[in-house]
């Protein structure tokens, strides 16, 4: 009997563990993203390119983002974040609109939210990045990257600056 209860109990709190649902904590790594979290109004260069709303899903463990160009900017996509826990990394698959596929691994420190990938751009191996900085309750600015030499220097190719819609 008594073999029963300890199997009846482990059982009840393994489920109780798995069903629990991530908690977000600045602790394990998973409120990294919560600064981007909500709804923005994005320009670049002094112009509207878009909005982008971001939420947590699926029980928190997801941050969800989707994207809608505006004006000159024809691009719309979504994204989905997960921070894996096991190597305290972020991990981020965008698609769009025009078929991209990108993979992005990376993390936060030093005030900067950082995720970077290597791909091959007209038969050249580079380094792609998106950065997160000058972050504030209502302003972001974003950058999309790019390194031709390893990381050594990087060019920003598309700077974004995000602005908190009102509610």
């Amino acid at each position: 009997m008594k073999s029963v209860c300890a199997t009846l109990l482990f059982c009840a709190s393994l489920t109780l563990f798995l069903h629990s649902g991530p908690a977000s904590s600045a602790e394990d790594g998973t409120g990294q993203f919560d600064f981007w979290l909500g709804k923005w109004d994005l320009s670049s260069a002094g112009k509207s390119t878009g909005t982008n709303t971001i939420t947590r899903e699926y029980d928190g463990a997801v941050i969800m983002e989707h994207f809608a160009g505006s004006g000159d900017n024809p691009l719309n996509g979504m994204s989905v974040s997960v921070f894996n826990k096991g190597t305290g990394k972020w991990h981020q698959t965008w698609v769009d609109n025009q078929s991209a596929y990108l993979d992005f691994t990376g993390g936060f420190a030093d005030g900067k939210m950082i995720l970077s990938r290597h791909a091959t751009i007209q038969g050249k191996e580079v380094l792609q990045r998106m950065v997160w900085f000058n972050i504030t309750p209502d302003s972001l600015d974003w950058n999309w990257e790019r390194s031709d030499d390893d990381g050594a220097t990087w060019q920003v190719l598309w700077p974004i600056h995000y602005t908190r819609m009102k509610e």
